[in-house]
Order: structure tokens, then C-alpha cells, then sequence
């Protein structure tokens, strides 16, 4: 399922969607909140320039709506029919799970976001690609 040359494993693993060598990110713990979007200017393997024009990440906040809405969801759910917890709890468990989880949810919406633009290459053809 989480094989290289997936998006899946891109999306997951925050790594470069074209080659899927390594993080995008400068630092990989999404938890160093001073870092949590720092990315690297480009691929070191593929030389993909993660940034591709200016404000190109300005359409993972879209996503990031999606996916905190997921996210706050599946807390409704797992707080309210599973714990069976009455309305405020199960909306201070949202709230909660959203604060936790939102690091997370940032990277999670760049790495959906490039991925929906940059294919994976094999390492065979990448070879072929102007740096």
C-alpha cells in the first residue's frame, strides 16, 4: 500500500513527490512549530524547486479546510458515538484534536497540494530530466 512511486506515500511521508528520495521539509518533526512549514528550496536527488511560483501553496489552505474537517469528524465520531459523550465534551474533543493535530494537518495540505501537480518519475526517466 505505502510503496515508493505512489502519491499515498508521498502525501504521508512529506517527501519529494517527484523522485520520493527525501523530506521536503527542512526539518521532519512537524512538532518544531518554529520549522513546521519550512521547506527546502529544492530536491537535492530530482532538483524539483518545491515553490514553483510565488504563493503556490496559497491553495493548500483549501485543503487544509478539508482535511481539518476530517480530522474534526472523526473526533465527533470517535468522542460521541464510540465514548458516547455527551454534545460539549465531544465539542471540546474536536477543538482538542484540531489544536493537537493542526501541524500535522498543515503538512499533510502542502503535501496533497504538490502532489496533485508533480508526477512521480522513475529513477530510469529521471535521469532524463534537465536539472
Amino acid at each position: 500500500m505505502l510503496k515508493k512511486g505512489s502519491k499515498l506515500y508521498s502525501i504521508l511521508t512529506g517527501t519529494c513527490p517527484r523522485c520520493q528520495e527525501e523530506s521536503m521539509y527542512e526539518d521532519k518533526n512537524a512538532y518544531h512549530l518554529n520549522k513546521t512549514l519550512k521547506m527546502k528550496e529544492q530536491c537535492s536527488h530530482c532538483g524539483l524547486t518545491y515553490q514553483m511560483e510565488p504563493s503556490f501553496f496559497y491553495g493548500a489552505m483549501y485543503v487544509s479546510y478539508a482535511v481539518s474537517v476530517a480530522f474534526g469528524v472523526a473526533a465527533f465520531i470517535i468522542s460521541n458515538v464510540f465514548l458516547g459523550l455527551s454534545l460539549i465534551p465531544s465539542f471540546f474533543a474536536i477543538i482538542g484534536t484540531l489544536v493537537v493535530f493542526y501541524p500535522i494537518i498543515l503538512r499533510l495540505a502542502r503535501n496533497i497540494w504538490i502532489n496533485l501537480f508533480i508526477p512521480f518519475v522513475k529513477k530510469e526517466e529521471r535521469e532524463k530530466l534537465p536539472k
